[in-house]
């Protein structure tokens, strides 16, 4: 018998490979595919003849750990420690896995907002834990009257993802609110909060649990160097939360990986003392503006999209057909390969939506715009 039976191939590896086998263009997959900064490369280059090659302590090399704590306080004026309240994790979801591990236990709920990232539901079955999926708003913003109404004493943990995935909406100040007031109602829930796309966000600032006093003995937040360096391969996260929640995390951790690859730890360590993660912002925005300017003529028609490097676009006054027909009609017919928005959502919610990647070079948007023209 499966521990996970109505799980099989991720919608991810479904449309990359259809886009392989029909030399589509990829759009379905958030990775980026252009050059990582050469410094970066440079620095790895180096390393990679010195004596870097062993196990870090099991937390993380020391002086990332202080330079994350160093960066949490210039991004959000919180000041973090070192050793005790950050973690580095095999890529996010690692730190997502271990941290549902360790404090979700059996029959205990949590509350996950959909449509959502597929890598939350797995680790709370696994924990014999109940996932209780909760839909945003059409306009993809949290619905907290649904919220509340799901929210019990069994509810440990809300998973929230700001810059969200997939959707490109950011959360406002007004539901930082409306989360400190359910935390309030019910003392023993924790937030779990999915930031890996925080230093990409464009009109309006990135508003983190770090940013809310009133979260931070409440709160885990998961970050990700691969999304802020364009370095998704080399699979580095970190996990920031109160000590009395970190020594359980880490117990989960210390078998699952012990500990991170050390090469890319020391890297990372070096090149956060010459780059500005806070241009990531300006320089994700000029990509999301050229794809929408290339497609403003097409009939599909934009979601906002506040962060991340995904856009959200509706079909349905092109087609009738579900986004799973569609999304793989577009790369049989039209060579360009997205993900079905329907596919986020437990239930299969279909919103006539797709999800565009746009971290990607100008000649290939430029590629797939001509494409998605003849729609």
């Amino acid at each position: 018998m499966s521990k996970l039976p109505h799980i099989g191939t991720s919608i991810f590896t479904v449309m990359s490979q259809m886009a392989n086998e029909y030399d589509a263009i990829n759009l379905s997959q958030g990775f980026p595919n252009f050059p990582v900064d050469k410094r970066l490369t440079d620095i790895i280059t180096r390393l990679a003849a010195e004596n870097v090659h062993q196990y870090t302590p099991m937390s993380g090399f020391p002086p990332l750990l202080d330079k994350i704590a160093a960066l949490t306080q210039r991004s959000y004026q919180r000041i973090v420690s070192p050793k005790e309240e950050i973690l580095i994790t095999a890529g996010a979801t690692e730190g997502i896995f271990a941290t549902i591990q360790a404090l979700v236990y059996a029959n205990e709920e949590v509350l996950i907002l959909d449509p959502s990232y597929d890598c939350y539901e797995a680790p709370i079955l696994l924990s014999n834990a109940k996932p209780i999926r909760v839909s945003l708003n059409d306009d993809f913003t949290p619905d907290w009257e649904t919220i509340k109404l799901e929210t019990n004493e069994k509810t440990k943990l809300i998973i929230i993802n700001n810059p969200h995935n997939p959707t490109g909406k950011t959360w406002t100040e007004n539901d930082f609110v409306q989360l400190e007031n359910l935390i309030d109602s019910f003392p023993n829930l924790i937030v779990l909060s999915d930031e890996v796309y925080e230093y990409i966000t464009f009109e309006q600032k990135h508003i983190s649990v770090h940013n809310r006093p009133k979260l931070w003995n409440r709160s885990i937040s998961i970050s990700s160097f691969g999304k802020s360096f364009h370095i998704t391969g080399w699979k580095i996260g970190y996990v920031i939360a109160p000590d009395n929640l970190m020594k359980e995390i880490k117990k989960v951790h210390q078998f699952l990986v012990f500990s991170v690859n050390s090469l890319s730890q020391i890297a990372i360590s070096e090149y956060l003392d010459i780059v500005d993660v806070y241009s990531l912002g300006s320089f994700y925005q000029q990509k999301r503006d050229f794809f929408s300017d290339l497609l403003k003529e097409t009939r599909l028609e934009f979601f906002p999209c506040e962060g991340t490097y995904f856009q959200v676009a509706s079909y349905g006054s092109i087609s009738d057909e579900d986004d799973l027909t569609f999304t793989k009609r577009l790369v049989t017919e039209f060579g360009v390969a997205t993900i079905p928005i329907s596919t986020f959502y437990a239930n299969g919610k279909d919103t006539k939506c797709i999800r565009f990647c746009f971290a990607k070079n100008d000649q290939t948007l430029t590629q797939a715009a001509e494409r998605l023209m003849k729609l």
